[in-house]
């Protein structure tokens, strides 16, 4: 059955998960007293993270390497276009500093694995199958993108970096440990090993999605209020316009490397997504003097909404008219 764009928005809007993360956008505008203990959001996000690592290692020890090469080359790629193309844009274009630019460049390289998960959650809706090495590639993308962006900073400003401190933080920060860990634990156990855990990690995933998606509603809607004093109207439409740039490039990436329907979609996403997680880590270890209010306003107050209601039924829609595939 076809599904055009509208339905398929619509379908994306009205999934439970997206709808969670409405509930707190509403709760944070309506001043309700609803939070969450900071305990029970790290608990969340590190099932998320692992389970998320798990499936994908397992995938991954089906996958031969004929299969992986391709496409975990083009991602590199990809992880290094994106932070040179959004560094002059935001620094030449924006005015911004270097360290604002290069802080932005990180952040938008980097990748969201929310906006990955919801992804995945709206192929498997409507049947549209998915490789099961792209945790791997999500992986893949963090690190040279991060690096990329700092030596960006440390260029224009003609500093000195102490690399091996930044790079062992973002390495045994929690979002990337996690999910590298668990990619070696699945990949490790294989699928009889997954078997025995798969009941805790598979069942319940969508419903602890749903809890942490209502606690990034509350986040995000506190982010938006920094938009009135901190943020500039040139970094609003950075963050409005430069993920479908960004998603444009992961969809090339993806159709040139050999990826299905499904994992272009996956890829572009990806690309046009930004980190509010270990970027930030990384940023405000190696450039303290780059203001939040900027990178994190951007990514996670408008960016991150913006994918995960229109913006993954539009690259998966683009990737249908760059396929030829009609479902």
């Amino acid at each position: 059955m076809s599904i055009d764009l509208l339905e398929l928005i619509r379908l994306n809007l009205f999934s439970p998960v997206v709808l969670a993360f409405v509930a707190g956008l509403i709760a944070t505008f309506v001043r309700s007293d609803l939070r969450f203990p900071e305990a029970l959001y790290t608990a969340l996000s590190i099932y998320i993270l692992l389970a998320i690592g798990l499936k994908g290692g397992v995938e991954l020890s089906e996958t031969s390497i004929a299969e992986f090469w391709k496409p975990a080359l083009a991602s590199l790629i990809l992880g290094a276009t994106i932070p040179l193309l959004c560094f002059p844009v935001a620094r030449y274009i924006g005015r911004l500093s270097v360290t604002d630019s290069a802080a932005l460049a990180a952040h938008y390289g980097s990748v969201s694995v929310v906006t990955f998960v919801v992804a995945q959650t709206l192929l498997v809706q409507i049947n549209v199958p998915v490789e099961g090495f792209m945790t791997a590639i999500l992986a893949i993308l963090e690190l040279p993108s991060i690096l990329i962006g700092l030596i960006l900073a440390q260029v224009g400003l003609k500093t000195k970096t102490q690399w091996g401190p930044t790079i062992q933080n973002i390495l045994t920060g929690k979002g990337l440990y996690l999910l590298i860990v668990g990619m070696a634990i699945g990949f490790l156990g294989g699928r009889d090993g997954f078997n025995k855990v798969e009941p805790f990690f598979v069942d319940p995933f969508n419903g602890v999605l749903m809890f942490f998606l209502l606690e990034m509603g509350m986040v995000t809607a506190s982010r938006l209020n920094e938009l009135r004093g901190k943020t500039t109207i040139f970094v609003v439409l950075f963050a409005l316009i430069m993920p479908f740039i960004n998603g444009a490039l992961g969809l090339l990436a993806g159709y040139l490397s050999g990826l299905s329907l499904g994992g272009m979609t996956v890829l572009a996403t990806l690309a046009a997504s930004a980190s509010y997680i270990v970027a930030t880590v990384a940023v405000r270890l190696a450039l303290p003097q780059a203001n939040p209010g900027i990178y994190l306003t951007a990514s996670l107050g408008i960016t991150f909404p913006l994918n995960i209601t229109v913006g993954i039924p539009l690259y998966f829609a683009m990737a249908r008219l760059l396929t030829g595939d009609t479902l």
